[in-house]
């Protein structure tokens, strides 16, 4: 029966969100349970699309992209699909109608990753963040707000916003890995291979902006999401910190983390400022 081949999927999508994310996989348990699995379903697709371009180097990135993209479809249009990931993540998109931008945007952002290495302007570096951080956002909102288009529309905004500030801090901390290892600088008019003080200011200061949006956006969530969401938004608010106060030569030597016993920390305070209306 298919109901037992979608169970194995979605179990599929849970396993790898809990293996490539210690932190999201903790924020995603603290979600209703009638929204967490459809939160499993996005993440195993955006990772397994984002691992493709990112860690296959020994293997032809360009036909395995397309392979997966040109799956992708099959699977959305026909309702099915062998990969399981892609079985699991059809049925969100069907369940929340997903708008097929969203999804498509991600897909052209992570296809660049294949080709461009660094991001010159304004525009290219923006267009970059939407299609792979904002979108996933938005597919997100879709979930919590259980189709309530009016809410989607009040929180979409500030849903982009949270998604972009989530996204720049990981460059900021991958800085290391993208410039040495994939070649790939995403700050425009920043030279990331010799970082300094006044350019991770400046960065940093924008970051910043974004998450004012995103918490503003987390206030008025509907209670199924907020603590699992306003969880992810302590602990990146952690590592920005983290990384303000770390030199900027280091942050190009070494990868920033929160360590796990200040994660059991963060989540403690968490959970006490919704408990108490705090958010």
């Amino acid at each position: 029966m298919k109901s037992l081949f979608d169970t194995v999927s979605k179990e599929c999508s849970k396993v790898v969100t809990h293996s490539y994310s210690t932190s999201f996989s903790i924020a995603t348990k603290l979600l209703a349970p009638s929204i967490r699995q459809d939160i499993y379903n996005i993440y195993g697709f955006v990772r397994f699309a984002d691992e493709i371009v990112d860690t296959f180097h020994d293997y032809d990135k360009a036909i395995l992209f397309k392979k997966f993209q040109g799956d992708m479809y099959d699977a959305i249009e026909h309702k099915i699909s062998l990969n399981p990931i892609l079985n699991s993540f059809q049925e969100t998109v069907h369940n929340y109608n997903i708008d097929a931008h969203l999804y498509e945007s991600f897909m052209d952002s992570m296809e660049k990753d294949l080709h461009k290495s660094n991001y010159l302007t304004q525009e290219e570096y923006k267009a970059y963040i939407y299609g792979s951080a904002d979108v996933v956002g938005l597919m997100c909102l879709k979930v919590f707000v259980k189709g309530d288009l009016e809410m989607y529309e009040n929180l979409k905004e500030d849903a982009m916003r949270l998604g972009s500030a989530f996204q720049k801090v990981n460059f900021l901390r991958d800085l290391k890995a993208d410039c040495e290892d994939l070649e790939r600088s995403y700050f425009p008019e920043a030279d990331l291979t010799r970082l300094d003080e006044s350019t991770k200011a400046s960065i940093i200061s924008e970051i910043d902006a974004d998450f004012q949006a995103g918490l503003r956006g987390i206030s008025m969530l509907p209670v199924e999401a907020k603590l699992g969401v306003y969880t992810a938004y302590i602990y990146y608010s952690k590592l920005l910190q983290k990384l303000k106060n770390t030199p900027s030569l280091e942050i190009k030597n070494r990868r920033i983390r929160v360590p796990n016993y200040q994660k059991a920390s963060l989540l403690a305070k968490s959970y006490i400022s919704c408990r108490f209306n705090l958010v």
